[in-house]
C-alpha cells in the first residue's frame, strides 16, 4: 500500500489540525503543513508531496494567486493542487476550474471522509 504524502496550505491552525488529524487516523496518510501560500510554495520543492490541499482565503497571497505562482515553479509544477474554500458560488468554481486546479472541495469539511473525497478527485484508488 502507498502512503500518500499531502501538504495542507491554509492560515487557520484548527483546519490544519482536523485536516492533519483526519488524513492520518482515517487513511494513515503522512501530512506536512504550511501556515501561508509563501510558506507553503518555500517547502513544497522539498517535501514533493502527493498533493496539495490549500484553502482559498489567506492573507497575503491566496490560494489561487499560490497555485499560479506554484505553475511557475518546475518542481512542483506537477503536483496536483486541491483548493478548499468556504465560498461556495458558482462564477467561483467557475473561476477556480480555469484555473486547472485538480478539485475544489468546501469547509466545513467532514473529517471521517477528507481522505475519500481527495482520493476520488485525484483519481486514486481507495
Amino acid at each position: 500500500m502507498t502512503v500518500r504524502h499531502i501538504l495542507i496550505i491554509d492560515d487557520e491552525d484548527d483546519i490544519r489540525e482536523v485536516a492533519s488529524l483526519s488524513l492520518e487516523a482515517v487513511a494513515g496518510w503522512k501530512v506536512s503543513t504550511a501556515n501561508s501560500a509563501s510558506q507553503g510554495i518555500a517547502v513544497a520543492p522539498g517535501l514533493q508531496p502527493d498533493a496539495i490541499l490549500m484553502d482559498v482565503m489567506m492573507p497575503g497571497m491566496d490560494g489561487p494567486t499560490a497555485f499560479r505562482a506554484m505553475q511557475q515553479v518546475a518542481s512542483i509544477a506537477h503536483i496536483p493542487v486541491i483548493l478548499l474554500t468556504a465560498k461556495v458560488q458558482a462564477q467561483d468554481q467557475r473561476r477556480f476550474a480555469d484555473l486547472g486546479v485538480a478539485a475544489v472541495l468546501f469547509k466545513p469539511f467532514d473529517p471521517l471522509q477528507l481522505a475519500a473525497q481527495i482520493s476520488k478527485a485525484l483519481g486514486w484508488p481507495d
